[in-house]
């Protein structure tokens, strides 16, 4: 077959002109409007894209072969550096806790000012993240009006596989969408919402092409004793939605009678991250760390991470095993895992204590911003009591 050749369904080879179509309404499609394909039991089937997507709803998931996980390989995580990050000066910590007085509306700073340090205790921390980044496919039938444009149907050869697809990698670690033409698949196939007719039913009329007059509410008369001025005394006028047709223009094929059938394939890119941050029982809230950052003190990247063994923290190698572990049983049945990373943050956290006006108080610094984090601040007025 010559390049460029169209290509037309023997379905829809016999269109032609339909006369007198709002005299010769047609029958309500059997199929939902407002869909993008064509129902699933109007499509070809094509082999490694069963249970594609028609519009209802994402299809499923294509899981990859399994050749393509790359080789985790022998290479080790790089050996361990001991990190020692002093506790806080008195200077440093009552600038902090000056600022953090001042940031509230009924706070006194006072007690910042004021109070008389008694004892610094640090409780440094570490945050461990595993970042897996991800690549899935899943594909979808789309359908747009056909116009006479060339068709790739499979008359080229077969539809590739959902994985032998080359798709370009985006960064890695972050997350990204892209959608691609599956070659191929094209075909032609005559509108399921209009019957190829190019026009449906109007349904405000139900295809009369009369709807009732809003004026007499149809009863051709107006104050009772005279004629309907609206509609002549009728007690109808045309339908304002078909122009008194009975009949509208199809929104899915566009009035040309045929649809354009193509899969395409959904490319996702998704950066999965596992974060666990040492608990130092030091009474401070652990879902703070969130909002603050550390000094990173460790990173391993690459196409399978091993899980860490000889950190110095007990808590952070059990850490490691489960992420790994857990990462490789939920990505690896639905997608291809591209690469990975992971970190250990050290996270500088110091507990204060002081003394205002003869009683004891604590507050918390944390974080590379000398963040702040005290229950019992004494000076605050009446609103800010907890209700």
């Amino acid at each position: 077959m010559a390049e460029g050749q169209l290509i037309r369904d023997a379905a829809v080879s016999n269109y032609g002109t339909v006369e007198n179509i709002s005299g010769n309404p047609a029958a309500p499609s059997p199929y939902s409007t407002g869909a993008t394909a064509p129902p699933s039991n109007l499509m070809d089937n094509v082999s490694g894209y069963e249970g594609a997507s028609t519009g209802d709803g994402e299809g499923k998931f294509l899981p990859p072969p399994a050749n393509l996980f790359p080789d985790p390989g022998d290479r080790l995580p790089p050996s361990n550096q001991q990190w020692i990050i002093p506790s806080i000066s008195e200077d440093t910590a009552k600038e902090a806790f000056v600022k953090y007085a001042s940031s509230k509306c009924c706070y006194s700073t006072a007690p910042a000012n004021e109070m008389i340090f008694q004892d610094f205790k640090p409780f440094n921390t570490y945050r461990y993240c595993l970042e897996t980044f991800t690549e899935s496919r899943s594909s979808e039938w789309v359908s747009v009006p056909y116009q006479g444009e060339f068709v790739d149907s499979n008359a080229f050869g077969p539809a590739p596989f959902p994985w032998d697809i080359q798709v370009q990698v985006p960064a890695v670690f972050k997350d990204s969408e892209t959608k691609v033409k599956v070659p191929h698949t094209s075909s032609v196939k005559p509108c399921y919402q209009c019957l190829a007719l190019g026009k449906v039913r109007c349904q405000k009329c139900n295809a009369a092409g009369r709807v009732q007059c809003w004026v007499c509410n149809g009863s051709g008369m107006q104050f009772s004793d005279s004629r309907c001025s609206h509609c002549n005394g009728i007690g109808n006028e045309n339908c304002g939605e078909c122009s008194g047709t009975g009949h509208r223009n199809c929104d899915q094929c566009e009035t040309m009678g045929q649809l354009l059938c193509y899969l395409q394939l959904i490319v996702k890119w998704k950066n999965n991250k596992f974060e666990f941050v040492v608990d130092q029982r030091s009474g401070f809230p652990t879902d703070l760390f969130q909002k603050v950052t550390g000094t990173i003190i460790f990173t391993d990247e690459q196409s399978r991470v091993h899980p860490l063994v000889t950190f110095p923290d007990p808590a952070i190698n059990q850490a490691s095993q489960n992420a790994v572990q857990r990462h490789a049983m939920q990505y690896a049945s639905t997608a291809c895992i591209l690469r990975q990373r992971q970190t250990v943050e050290l996270i500088p956290l110091t507990k204060v204590v002081y003394e205002w006006k003869g009683s004891q108080y604590t507050f918390f610094v944390y974080g590379e911003e000398n963040s702040v984090h005290t229950d019992d601040y004494p000076a605050k007025c009446c609103c800010c009591s907890v209700m």
